[in-house]
C-alpha cells in the first residue's frame, strides 16, 4: 500500500472520531474505567504482594542439632545407652551419645542444608547466640535467672541450630520434610500452616487477576464494536460505493481500525493519568485500613501498567473493529451484489 494511502486512511479514521464525537467520548470514558478498575486491582496486588513478602521473609524454618543438650533437655533419643547411677539417676552423658561436639560438625551440618533444593540462605545459630537472645527478649531484669543461666557452659539448656530462608513459599513443607533427613538434626519448627495461606492467598491474588482483566477486556471489545459499528452504518453508503468500484476490504477495513486503535490508546493514556493521580491518595487509605509498613511506589510499577493499558487498548481496538468490520462487509457486500 502506498504512502499516500496510509496517510488518507489514518486521516479517515482520526476523521470518523471527530464525526461520532460523541459515541468516541462515550466508548473512551467507558474504556477509561474499565482500565481503571484493573489500575486499582494491580495497585492492591502490588501492595498486598509485596506486604506478602515481607511476611514470607520472617516465615523461617529453625532447625536444632543433636548435640549434647538436645539429650540432656529435649527430646533427642540418646546413639547409645546413658549409664545409671548407682541411686537410679541419669549418669554422665557420652561423647558417643550425640551427634554433634563442637562448631566445626554443627557447620558442616549446615554445608548439607545449603545443598538441598529451595534453600536460599542459611544461617548458623550457636547455642550461645540463642541464649543472649531470649535473655533480651524474655528474662530482661531477671538477674538471678541469667546467672543460673550463664554459670557455666553446661548451664546453657539451649541446642546449637540454624535458621533458614526458603526460596519459594510453595515448597516450604516439602523442604522442612527434606530437612528432617538430615542426619545431625534432631527438631525442625516450621510453621507450615502460614506457609500454606500465604500460598494461598497469591494464588487467589493471580485467579482474581486473570479474571478481572478477561472480563474486562470482554467489555472493552463490546465498546469498541459498537463505537464502531455507529461509524460503519453512518458511512454505509460510502462502504457500497466504494465496493461498487472495487476497493479491497482491507482498504475499506484500515480507516475503521485506526479509529479503534485511537480510541484504545487515547483510553490508556487518560486512565495511566488517572492513575498517577489517584495513586497517592489510594495508597495512603490502603497503608491505613490494612497498615502496611510500606507501600509499593508507583514508579516500580508504572511501566508494567502502561503497557497493560496500552495492550488492552490496542487489543480492543484492533480486535473489535476487525471483527465488527469483518461481519458488516461480509452482509452488506452480498446485499450489495444482490442488487
Amino acid at each position: 500500500m502506498k504512502l499516500s494511502s496510509v496517510k488518507y486512511l489514518t486521516g479517515t479514521g482520526i476523521k470518523n472520531m471527530w464525526v461520532n464525537k460523541l459515541m468516541t467520548i462515550a466508548s473512551v470514558g467507558t474504556l477509561v474505567a474499565c482500565m481503571l478498575i484493573i489500575g486499582v486491582a494491580v495497585m492492591i496486588a502490588q501492595n498486598v504482594t509485596f506486604a506478602l513478602k515481607g511476611i514470607e521473609q520472617q516465615n523461617i524454618i529453625m532447625v536444632y542439632f543433636n548435640d549434647r543438650n538436645s539429650v540432656v533437655y529435649g527430646d533427642a533419643t540418646p546413639l547409645v545407652e546413658i549409664p545409671k547411677n548407682e541411686d537410679g539417676t541419669r549418669g554422665e552423658i557420652p561423647e558417643n551419645a550425640y551427634l554433634v561436639h563442637n562448631e566445626q560438625e554443627a557447620l558442616a551440618i549446615v554445608a548439607e542444608i545449603e545443598k538441598l533444593d529451595n534453600i536460599e540462605s542459611v544461617e548458623y545459630v550457636s547455642k550461645e547466640t540463642s541464649l543472649e537472645a531470649v535473655m533480651d527478649k524474655y528474662l530482661q531484669g531477671q538477674t538471678e535467672v541469667q546467672g543460673v543461666l550463664t554459670e557455666d557452659e553446661n548451664s546453657n539448656p539451649l541446642s546449637d541450630g540454624a535458621k533458614i530462608t526458603v526460596d519459594s513459599m510453595e515448597l516450604y513443607s516439602q523442604t522442612a520434610e527434606q530437612l528432617k533427613t538430615i542426619s545431625g538434626i534432631t527438631t525442625v519448627t516450621a510453621q507450615g500452616d502460614i506457609a500454606d495461606k500465604l500460598v494461598a492467598i497469591t494464588d487467589a491474588l493471580r485467579t482474581a487477576g486473570f479474571w478481572i482483566i478477561a472480563i474486562l477486556l470482554l467489555i472493552s471489545l463490546v465498546i469498541v464494536s459498537n463505537t464502531i459499528r455507529v461509524t460503519m452504518y453512518n458511512r454505509k453508503l460510502e462502504i457500497s460505493i466504494m465496493k461498487a468500484v472495487g476497493a479491497t476490504n482491507a482498504f475499506i477495513r484500515l480507516p475503521f481500525v485506526i479509529e479503534g486503535v485511537f480510541i484504545g490508546l487515547i483510553s490508556s493514556g487518560v486512565a495511566f493519568g488517572f492513575m498517577y493521580l489517584m495513586h497517592s491518595a489510594i495508597v495512603t487509605e490502603l497503608g491505613r485500613v490494612l497498615s502496611l509498613s510500606s507501600i509499593v511506589p508507583f514508579r516500580t510499577y508504572a511501566l508494567n501498567l502502561f503497557a497493560l493499558f496500552a495492550a488492552i487498548g490496542l487489543i480492543s481496538g484492533v480486535v473489535g473493529s476487525v471483527i465488527m468490520m469483518g461481519r458488516y462487509l461480509r452482509k452488506e457486500g452480498s446485499e450489495f451484489r444482490a442488487l
